[in-house]
């Protein structure tokens, strides 16, 4: 009589993962055709910029939380201050919005372009890196990194510097453009939104793997304009709310396996995020030729599929350049580079639209402005339960594919988020355990 023999437990390790931004792990347990058990772990350790905010004047804010992220400092500036003009009850409008407006373009058009094309983008193509896809793709490579660079260039000329911007403040900016400034980024930018145009084609040529699903869709939505800056919260299952409700809807889990805290919406769990949640509740607001970069690229008004994210970042860099000419060509100096705001006690929120999702800031000052406590929400932290949620589906349809194949689109389906965990150090260990 044959001995009961238990199956060997297969376990695969992948100690670096490129092409996200941050330390995290992924672990995967399977007893026979079941998924037992997924976990996306994120274990840098917690970054403390809350704590550090305390008792700092309510005009650092902008300069300190553009530290957290090298990729989207203005989402962190401008979310800090929006919560901070709304504790003083100051109102920015004009061209000064619009300014805002355009510097959020540089940084959308910049970091969907590195995602596109040095991130996401070897993945489908079947290469390990973006240096690898250049040698075969030279010319799409050399579009992509001239399209990066136009949007840092819009980032620098208004915001003082590339990387971690100096020019934003509570009431505006310390110094605004001319004219002339923007004349050559003009040009630039008509040679950026044909380049955009030929990005969404392309990516729309990929090979996508049939994954569709209903998700809660949550982000900003303004009737007049897609979203960057303002709006209301809504999805597409009823949630309609004013940003200053935002903790009376939302609320962040500590979970053992991760250094960032979970966020789910109260009584409905987890909810996604970012492009694909923008593009789903704004279509509408996107403009005519942003809506023909989306039909290039193969999408209807509604897309469920995160592989097809893809392709909305594409959509939305044709927007951001779209965008951008048109303030550029409205563009007029305002009288002063800044409204006047007085100190004082108060509680504000702030909401933006980082290229990764929305970012919600809250602050309390005393009767100085110095900051008593904050609260700051990033897009990664609200999508790693509907990441872990995609793993498991994604493991569960592909279980006979082999180890290193199943890993490579493991990887692949956590990069459909852009996930960034630090934006600094990139490193991955993935462990799949089979029993």
């Amino acid at each position: 009589m044959k001995a009961n023999v238990a199956a060997p437990t297969r376990t695969l390790k992948v100690n670096l993962l490129a092409r996200v931004e941050g330390e995290g792990a992924l672990y995967v347990k399977v007893k026979g055709d079941q998924v037992a058990d997924i976990k996306f772990n994120i274990f840098e350790p917690p970054r403390l910029f809350e704590g550090f905010l305390r008792g700092r004047a309510y005009s650092e804010a902008p300069d300190i939380t553009a530290r957290i992220c090298g990729i989207c400092p203005v989402a962190y500036q401008m979310s800090s201050v929006y919560a901070m003009e709304r504790a003083l009850n100051v109102k920015v409008d004009g061209q000064l919005r619009a300014l805002r407006r355009l510097l959020y373009c540089g940084e959308w058009i910049e970091s969907h372009v590195l995602h596109v094309y040095m991130l996401h983008a070897p993945d489908f193509l079947g290469y390990p890196d973006a240096l690898t896809l250049a040698k075969d793709h030279p010319d799409a490579v050399k579009r992509g990194l001239k399209l990066k660079k136009i949007g840092n260039e819009i980032v620098r000329v208004l915001g003082g510097r590339e990387i971690h911007p100096i020019n934003v403040r509570v009431g505006g900016f310390y110094h605004v453009p001319s004219k002339r400034d923007f004349q050559p980024l003009l040009e630039q930018l008509k040679w950026a939104r044909d380049a955009a145009l030929e990005t969404a084609e392309w990516v729309g040529t990929l090979p996508f793997p049939d994954f569709t699903y209903d998700y809660e869709f949550v982000a900003l939505h303004h009737p007049d304009e897609y979203p960057l800056c303002e709006g209301r919260l809504v999805s597409n299952k009823g949630l309609n709310i004013d940003i200053e409700d935002y903790e009376k809807y939302f609320i962040e889990e500590h979970v053992a396996h991760s250094n960032a805290l979970h966020s789910v919406l109260k009584g409905r769990g987890q909810y996604h995020v970012g492009p694909l949640a923008r593009y789903n509740l704004n279509y509408d607001q996107l403009t005519p030729l942003a809506k023909q970069a989306a039909q290039a690229g193969g999408l209807g008004r509604i897309c469920t599929n995160p592989f097809q994210t893809i392709i909305v970042r594409a959509v939305e860099t044709v927007y951001a350049c779209d965008h951008a000419i048109e303030l550029i060509e409205q563009y007029e100096p305002p009288p002063r580079p800044s409204v006047e705001v007085t100190p004082g006690a108060g509680i504000g929120w702030g909401c933006t639209e980082a290229p990764r999702g929305f970012l919600y800031h809250r602050y309390r000052l005393d009767y100085s402005g110095a900051i008593l406590d904050a609260r700051i929400v990033p897009p990664t932290a609200q999508n790693q339960k509907v990441i872990e949620d995609d793993l498991r589906r994604y493991v569960a349809d592909h279980l006979d594919t082999p180890d290193e194949e199943l890993t490579l689109r493991c990887e692949q389906v956590i990069r459909n988020y852009d996930p960034c965990i630090s934006c600094a150090t990139h490193f991955l260990n993935l462990t799949i355990e089979r029993t």
